[in-house]
């Protein structure tokens, strides 16, 4: 995090941070809280921070609905990191661009064999 207005919200811990800006549910600063959450996913935090954030999560729906996001949204990036194209894909699509090059008249490049 490096905008100096939303780092460590001048000394106050993340919990109390997003404690303060969350009334009643109604979390109204969006950037900061999402970079709480992404710090307390991250496990960039504290073992205080970690309890004052979980009881925030706890007592407010709005952030605890964002967090669920994030944890869906990193399970997808992380497991189609992990899965790899079938090589029938790969041949085609080296076909196709072979045939496009051939189509502008540059021939066929050893490269894309």
């Amino acid at each position: 995090m490096n905008d100096p207005d939303l780092s460590s919200a001048a000394g106050v811990s993340p919990g109390k941070w997003l404690d303060e800006n969350c009334k009643d549910g109604d979390c109204t600063e969006t950037q900061v809280r999402m970079e709480r959450i992404y710090e307390y996913a991250d496990g960039a935090l504290s073992r205080e921070d970690i309890g004052e954030v979980e009881a925030h999560l706890q007592a407010c729906p709005e952030c605890a609905k964002d967090y669920d996001l994030e944890c869906i949204i990193r399970t997808v990036v992380r497991r189609s990191c992990a899965e790899r194209a079938p090589e029938t894909l790969k041949v085609t699509i080296l076909e196709r661009i072979s045939q496009i090059r051939v189509e502008a008249g540059h021939g066929q490049d050893e490269e894309y064999r």
